[in-house]
């Protein structure tokens, strides 16, 4: 039996900052984050989004250790289309969409995207895309959404814009989030797609209500959280790091599993746990994240 799940990229921690802040920007580059989010969207004033598009350029080109990503103005807005015409290239990872709510824009973002990378040169699909739901309508229709374009990689949770579009309360212990969390999981893994990318936590100095927020989402099947402050980004990294009790067992399942196989047999006990495939596929994933994640 194999294991036909996509592997989580590995990324863990999506730091945003305001494309419009040089200070900013630079700063987020050395916080340790996966990935780099400059953002075109809700962080730049209507005035400065077009100006801001050679800055996240420039900030893209320069030498990077991680991932870098641009969040583009949303398919509703006049601006969508010029900007990804204006950054999308060879110096991006991918693209962000915001506030998604059908599949009909994600294949719309991806065709832009797609005519972009032939006047460049690029093959076509090598810019990745990553859709953020946000709204009850997305959340409803994640399915169609997660399965509208190959380009699509992963989807991300927007709690924010989630909990104002249903004046839900959006508290500390998060219940009210598990309906969106568990849709995304189950669409992701319909489509096939990458696990999703969990929501910002915007009470930015209250570092153990990320790491509560983080843990929920990492229970509810999601991988990597968006981070708005650099102060998140080490608790964002611990908490989708298996830490080593985890990698321990996850070693021991696979390799008396694999002992066993060889004997004929595909169920066993490891340190009085049931143990068959479906078990030893997830001890491969959480090895596979640590290794993809430097751990």
């Amino acid at each position: 039996m194999t294991d036909t799940r996509p592997m989580p990229s590995g990324v863990r921690s999506y730091l945003f900052a305001p494309g419009n802040h040089p200070r900013k920007v630079e700063k987020v580059f050395t916080a340790g984050a996966d990935a780099i989010l400059l953002d075109l969207e809700d962080a730049v004033p209507p005035k400065e989004k077009i100006a801001t598009r050679a800055v996240v350029i420039a900030a893209m080109r320069a030498p990077r250790r991680a991932r870098g990503y641009v969040r583009v103005n949303g398919l509703d807005t006049e601006w969508c289309a010029d900007d990804i015409a204006a950054v999308a290239g060879p110096w991006l990872d991918g693209l962000v969409l915001p506030k998604v709510e059908s599949a009909e824009q994600v294949r719309q973002a991806s065709a832009w995207i797609a005519a972009v990378e032939r006047a460049a040169g690029l093959p076509i699909g090598r810019l990745e895309l990553m859709a953020i739901v946000e709204t009850a309508r997305g959340i409803e229709l994640a399915n169609e959404i997660a399965a509208a374009d190959r380009r699509l990689a992963r989807l991300a949770f927007g709690g924010g814009d989630y909990t104002n579009d249903l004046d839900l309360e959006w508290t500390s212990e998060e219940r009210e989030l598990d309906y969106a969390r568990a849709r995304l999981t189950h669409a992701s893994r319909l489509a096939n797609i990458e696990p999703p990318v969990d929501t910002v936590v915007i009470a930015v100095k209250d570092i153990e209500r990320f790491r509560v927020s983080a843990r929920n989402g990492r229970r509810m099947g999601l991988y990597g959280k968006l981070c708005i402050h650099p102060d998140q980004v080490a608790p964002c990294n611990e908490v989708f790091t298996p830490d080593a009790a985890q990698l321990a067992h996850a070693r021991a399942v696979v390799e008396a599993f694999e002992r066993a196989e060889a004997s004929g047999s595909a169920s066993i006990q490891v340190n009085g746990q049931f143990v068959d495939y479906p078990i030893v596929f997830k001890a491969r994933r959480i090895l596979a994240a640590a290794a993809r994640a430097g751990g």
